[in-house]
């Protein structure tokens, strides 16, 4: 497994993103609309259908919240979270045909596609995988080089994309644990979900504020981001969505996606 970059903190004063990830079924993502600067679409292969894209362009669009596609592996039995060894062809066509599908979408409702975030496995193993992370990076750019792209922090993923010539989105996560090296607990093992809203909520400020992580271990590690990654499909997701644009606020941090030019 990659190590990851070691960076210096952003101040305690900043502007962060709050995403979601909408269309697989959680019921209430227009509701998550209030709370979020930026979400991300499934585009139909491990979630979500083209009717549900277009009611979410459009509620988007609506709220002022940017848009962003959120590929995965065509594997919905699994929620794309298995992971899978794919030729690299197979994985490219995939992300044009899900990105297309959903930036056809966008512009038909006379919006705009702001950014692409991988979903599940693939976010995961692209984290780790160089090759795969290249080539992610270089479709989306080859679908339009305005995008951004939104990957896991200081991982290669990151790398991939600014060596694309595209503008990286690095990802924290709000509910998480994280690994000694930077990258996520994989699901199948303990503390892969922190245990309580306020452990969330405290991860979430350090993050934003100090730049840095509690680990699975009890080591703190350096993690720049720009954008912090709220879930949308567990038990009290619009509770802590809530709780979590409070938090930041009273903390005197705006929110606001990073394609906002006000």
């Amino acid at each position: 497994m990659n190590e990851l970059h070691m960076t210096s903190p952003h101040s305690p004063d900043r502007t962060i993103d709050l995403n979601a990830d909408v269309g697989e079924g959680a019921g209430y993502d227009v509701q998550l609309l209030q709370y979020v600067s930026s979400i991300n679409i499934a585009c139909g292969w491990h979630a979500g259908s083209a009717i549900q894209m277009q009611a979410l362009v459009r509620a988007a669009i609506q709220a002022g919240v940017a848009i962003g596609a959120h590929p995965g592996y065509l594997d919905p039995e699994h929620f794309g979270r298995r992971e899978m060894q794919l030729p690299l062809d197979e994985v490219r066509a995939g992300i044009l045909y899900q990105v297309g599908a959903l930036q056809a979408i966008v512009n038909a409702e006379g919006g705009r596609l702001t950014h692409v975030k991988p979903h599940g496995a693939l976010y995961n193993q692209a984290a780790r995988d160089p090759a795969l992370a290249k080539c992610i990076a270089d479709a989306v750019a080859d679908i339009d080089p305005m995008l951004a792209v939104t990957g896991l922090a200081n991982s290669v993923m990151i790398d991939a994309i600014e060596h694309a010539g595209l503008k990286p989105l690095s990802e924290g996560f709000a509910d998480r644990g994280y690994t000694e090296s930077g990258h996520l607990v994989p699901r199948s093992q303990p503390g892969a979900l922190l245990a309580s809203d306020e452990a969330m909520l405290m991860q979430m400020l350090c993050m934003v504020r100090d730049g840095c992580v509690h680990t699975r271990s009890g080591t703190d590690i350096r993690l720049q981001i720009d954008t912090i990654c709220l879930h949308g499909d567990g038990q009290h997701a619009l509770q802590f969505a809530q709780r979590a644009k409070d938090t930041l606020l009273a903390a005197g941090i705006r929110i606001a996606s990073p394609h906002d030019k006000r």
